[in-house]
């Protein structure tokens, strides 16, 4: 499995990078290669603020749904519409193109530092 060391990971497969104010967020090479080819990503939360836990949308597979849970709290403030419009990205490049959300900070650096390094989140993926 890919797990970049410059990303931050999520107890539930999402992986976050931040950029300034601003952190990207995906789900994990393993995630997406869990659930299988991904059809849809719903994602109906451009403009609210959420928690670091909360569902931010779903990602349908094939043969399952599995909500998607922002690893760190903010503002949602972009969709990625390339996914939208060919949601298998996530499965190509999870890490790069198939990135979700865009959110804006609101409790950074101390929901960003609860997250799992490169290697802990290796471990828990066994």
């Amino acid at each position: 499995m890919n797990v970049p060391s410059n990303l931050k990971y999520s107890n539930d497969h999402e992986w976050c990078r931040v950029e300034g104010e601003f952190a990207y967020v995906g789900i994990t090479d393993f995630a997406q290669s869990q659930l299988g080819d991904i059809v849809f990503v719903d994602v109906p939360t451009v403009g609210e603020t959420l928690a670091a836990g909360d569902v931010f949308g779903s990602i349908e597979a094939v043969k399952t749904v599995s909500d998607a849970f922002l690893p760190v709290g903010g503002e949602v403030v972009e969709v990625n519409e390339a996914v939208d419009v060919d949601p298998s990205l996530v499965n190509k490049d999870a890490y790069g193109e198939g990135w979700l959300v865009k959110i804006r900070l609101n409790n950074h650096p101390a929901d960003y530092d609860a997250l799992l390094t490169a290697e802990q989140y290796a471990e828990l993926i066994g």
